[in-house]
């Protein structure tokens, strides 16, 4: 009798512990854990692939997936695209045509999980819905506009949800709060105060239709900058999943203005060093997120550059959601490919200082670097990047130095366009300190004498996020332009430098990892915070025992037992030092 009624007891405990409700306010939902599986994954892959693919066109650095907003404000190097590829000379030619030509015929969803699972990934995040309102399941509420019942005619993400399952990796689900496009409210048109029936009648009853049939481990939301969390009802949805899905549900911090939860999302960052609660940077392997077939192969990281920078993210915390854009028939391009499994072949090796691993006391060893080279003018903008692989794309400097001169004598304004702190400094004279944030002081007058040379000194500091620099002049007789290489003395002499990490530290449970990321022909050395007592060094993949020393806290490791059979990596090496 004592067993069954421990047995019942046992039952309504755990019954009570799973259906404990979650609350529909910041403060319940901040107090319930994220979940152990999305800190210890530290790698997920991102799909973006929908009607955007068939085009799969922007600019240089643009975002292939925002082809249909680049028609609607008319971009122009989108609308000669569109133009000249699909028009065929009929103005009728519609972004909703694109279905036609959305086949997907090489859509193998147990391939792509099979790659995915190689490249060392633990979670998969799938682009539902994108911005353009074009699902990729049979949506009741967009009844035409899905993939079952257009383009390839598939239920792509129930589908690729079975398979990446069965490679025993978690699924997710990245959803788009608001609609380009959408009748009931066209975000970036209608007022966005407006957006209420769109969300009442649209967007709530189609993400519970989304989680209800499919039940993703995450959900990824996005499209939400131009509303409130409050009009979004964003606290209700997320309290709504976690309390259907359980305790492995896990979302992201993109729920509107006022969202106080989520795991952060840096976007092709440097990273970022907040560890107060779980993050990953999202990014692609390009600088686009769809495919972008304009885009040049210097966009692309190397197999070792990606190596890098991963290890980087995973020492400060954090983890990375790589992306994948598929072409319009469902292949991942070559290179993407090439670029996962090389990545996925590093991890088999070095996967033991990435995975289940937790920051140590001080991230990196770092040091500075610098790139020098010449420079026509001052006039860039770097999207999502940096203007050498060498230099972080966040917190860099650049400085150009020349001279420069007029044909005419007479009173020039010269003028920054900048997101960021810009100093013009001209014979001499500080004419210009811009803050990067207000207009005040951007633009400064200064007179010319025609035959002369002035030193020009213009100094940039980038803090994050677009590197934006423009330097203009104008005069009576000149129209305003920018300053073009004719005014300068042959080239400007640039200057680019910033901090990055030589050494990555990762810890798991006693174990410290120093991945570095430039290899120690003789001897590494790791500025400790406290001595690890008769530490013994290996390097991962080899089974030699290193030598090594203290000078203070310093442990300085030999490292010329190594041989070149004993190295495993171009990119990164991983010394684990563990206590005798």
């Amino acid at each position: 009798m004592k067993r069954i009624l421990f047995s019942i007891l046992l039952i309504i405990t755990i019954f009570t512990a799973h259906s404990q409700s979650i609350e529909p306010t910041w403060e319940s939902l901040n107090a319930r854990p994220y979940p152990q599986w999305f800190s210890d994954a530290k790698l997920g892959i991102f799909i973006h692939w929908g009607l955007y693919s068939v085009p799969a066109y922007a600019g240089l650095e643009g975002y292939g997936e925002w082809y249909l907003k680049g028609l609607m404000v008319g971009d122009t190097v989108r609308q000669n695209f569109q133009n000249r590829v699909f028009g065929n000379g009929q103005e009728d030619f519609q972004y909703e045509d694109f279905t036609r030509f959305f086949k997907g015929e090489l859509f193998r969803p147990a391939e792509w999980a099979r790659l995915f699972q190689r490249s060392g990934a633990k979670y998969v995040v799938l682009v539902s819905k994108h911005h353009d309102g074009y699902c990729l399941w049979d949506n009741n509420l967009r009844p035409g506009w899905n993939s079952v019942a257009s383009g390839p005619h598939r239920d792509i993400v129930g589908e690729l949800t079975e398979a990446v399952r069965a490679e025993g990796m978690k699924m997710g689900l990245y959803y788009s709060l608001l609609e380009w496009n959408n009748p009931m409210h066209r975000w970036t048109v209608d007022p966005n105060e407006n957006v209420g029936r769109y969300v009442d009648e649209h967007m709530v009853p189609q993400f519970k239709e989304l989680v209800t049939k499919y039940r993703p481990s995450l959900i990824f939301a996005d499209g939400d900058w131009d509303n409130s969390a409050e009009q979004l009802h964003s606290a209700e949805l997320i309290s709504w999943y976690y309390n259907t899905v359980g305790d492995e549900a896990v979302v992201n911090d993109r729920w509107g203005n006022g969202n106080q939860h989520g795991f952060r999302t840096p976007e092709y960052s440097a990273g970022i060093t907040l560890i107060d609660r779980p993050w990953a940077e999202c990014r692609g392997l390009g600088r686009s997120f769809g495919l972008n077939r304009n885009e040049p192969i210097e966009n692309y990281l190397t197999s070792d550059e990606l190596i890098r920078h991963f290890a980087t993210l995973v020492a400060a915390g954090g983890g990375m959601t790589l992306n994948v854009g598929p072409a319009a028939d469902g292949q991942i391009p070559l290179l993407q490919q090439e670029r996962l499994l090389d990545l996925g072949k590093w991890l088999e090796i070095n996967g033991e200082a990435i995975y289940e691993t937790r920051p140590y006391s001080h991230f990196y060893e770092m040091k500075e670097v610098e790139v020098k080279r010449t420079e026509a003018d001052i006039d860039f903008d770097w999207k999502r990047n940096s203007p050498a692989p060498e230099i972080a794309c966040d917190h860099f400097t650049a400085e150009w130095s020349g001279s420069i001169h007029s044909a005419a004598s007479e009173k020039y304004i010269f003028e920054i366009e900048s997101d960021d702190e810009v100093t013009v400094i001209i014979a001499g004279d500080t004419i210009i300190q811009y803050d990067g944030k207000t207009k005040e002081k951007s633009q400064a007058a200064f007179k010319l004498k025609k035959g002369q040379e002035y030193p020009i000194r213009v100094i940039f500091k980038e803090e994050n996020l677009e590197a934006v620099a423009h330097l203009f002049w104008q005069s009576a007789t000149q129209p305003r332009e920018v300053v073009p290489a004719t005014a300068f003395r042959d080239n400007l002499q640039a200057r680019y430098s910033s901090l990055r990490p030589t050494v990555c530290y990762t810890t798991r449970g006693n174990k410290l990892y120093a991945i570095a990321l430039d290899f120690p022909e003789e001897r590494l050395v790791l500025h400790l915070d406290q001595k690890i007592e008769k530490p013994v060094v290996t390097l991962l993949g080899c089974d030699k025992v290193l030598p090594c020393h203290y000078v203070g806290n310093d442990l300085i490791i030999d490292t010329t037992p190594l041989k070149y059979s004993d190295i495993h990596s171009t990119a990164a090496w991983t010394f684990r030092v563990s206590a005798e």
